[in-house]
């Protein structure tokens, strides 16, 4: 058994080049080549206690060539709510069913496993996370981070402009660089080529913003960007192949009255495109709008009317109707994940307040879409209030 990972709040060590002369057998008395498959079968959560074990195992699990022999397999990071808040505060106002602090989980959908994440270092309302915070996933291999960026402080309902990285590899949390100002709140945000895009939103004034930046998380270092067209206040964020694509929102004066509009941001031109109307019913919320990370072939997804809805890649792509959501998950669904390879995971429950379920949508190739719903011990069905999806 390996041992548990130390999640406490430290600095990473760096990488050490180390010589083969250096670092003996990954595991003596095995040939290198079965060592190595023998490493590719640790889980994702054992890779910061698996680095510890040797020098050896260290310089593998940090190197590319072992993340290229790893099958990537895609997991739902859920910021989800966790048992009640002790003490009172505002954000009980606004959470689920009576007032939860939030925790990230990781959920593997092929494997059925659930995983939470060490709290975030310095985190206020008793470690929770802010609320309406923004997840995005970027890299790839050992270089793949989590980010989780804005939301409202738990406590005072302020929002924050704070920026926390996870590193699969080493197991902990670094704060980031602050999102630049004006400090935003429910806007679009959603990983592109490495970068975290985030554009729109309201500020502290409650004026809707065109505003937009990127974030690359190896630089740790954040870009302005020019600003849209349009104001968008609770825009949605999606990544169109090679393109940021913030959708819907309202201006200031509209408060509340969607519009079904996009703009796309080109990262090689450093230029948004023209605004595309009615990609999405004008009146409609975006905020369960995805797609699938790191493809241009696949479509976008929405939910209409408790059905899962796709639109085909390509500017006059027609929206159409893939499944009904089941039952125990249409009512007051919360999230759609697109996972790629023509699948998308849906997270709801059967009323407001009841415990959430994710039911995972299958529909590629010739095959009848089909769902399959992920079995959850009962403290991990709390309501989840944002997602994304992973590769390692």
């Amino acid at each position: 058994m390996i041992p548990s990972p130390d999640t406490g709040d430290r600095k990473q060590e760096p990488a050490a080049a180390l010589e083969p002369s250096d670092m003996g057998e990954l595991i003596p008395g095995l040939p290198e080549d079965l060592a190595r498959e023998c490493l590719v079968r640790i889980g994702f959560d054992q890779l910061p206690a698996a680095r510890r074990v040797s020098r050896g195992w260290k310089a593998e699990v940090e190197s590319p060539f072992h993340h290229r022999l790893r099958r990537p397999r895609p997991l739902l990071a859920l910021a989800q709510a966790r048992p009640p808040l002790a003490g009172s505060g505002p954000a009980r106002k606004y959470a689920a069913a009576g007032g939860y602090s939030y925790r990230l989980v990781l959920h593997d959908p092929g494997a059925s496993t659930w995983t939470p994440l060490s709290a975030l270092p310095g985190a206020r309302g008793g470690g929770g996370l802010p609320l309406f915070c923004q997840l995005a996933a970027v890299g790839e291999g050992p270089a793949t981070k989590l980010v989780v960026l804005g939301g409202w402080d738990p406590e005072t309902w302020a929002p924050t402009a704070a920026v926390h990285v996870y590193d699969f590899v080493v197991g902990l949390w670094r704060r980031g660089a602050d999102m630049p100002p004006p400090r935003r709140s429910f806007f679009a945000c959603a990983a592109v080529g490495g970068r975290v895009f985030v554009a729109g939103g309201h500020d502290e004034e409650k004026n809707a913003l065109r505003s937009a930046a990127a974030y690359d998380a190896a630089a740790d270092a954040w870009a302005a960007l020019p600003d849209m067209a349009r104001e968008r206040d609770e825009a949605r964020g999606v990544r169109a192949g090679a393109r940021f694509v913030a959708l819907g929102g309202y201006p200031t004066e509209a408060q509340g009255r969607f519009a079904g509009s996009a703009e796309a941001f080109d990262p090689a031109t450093w230029s948004w495109g023209a605004v595309r109307e009615r990609v999405i019913e004008d009146g409609a919320c975006p905020r369960t709008c995805c797609a699938a990370p790191e493809t241009a072939t696949d479509p976008m997804y929405m939910l209409r009317d408790g059905h899962v809805m796709a639109r085909d890649a390509g500017e006059g792509g027609a929206w159409r109707t893939l499944a009904r959501v089941p039952e125990d998950g249409r009512a007051a669904a919360a999230e759609v994940t697109a996972l790629g390879d023509g699948r998308v995971a849906v997270v709801g429950s059967a009323c407001h307040g009841a415990e959430q379920t994710v039911y995972v949508l299958s529909h590629g190739g010739a095959a009848t879409p089909s769902w399959t719903r992920a079995a959850a011990p009962p403290e991990f069905t709390g309501h989840v209030q944002a997602a994304c999806c992973v590769q390692i």
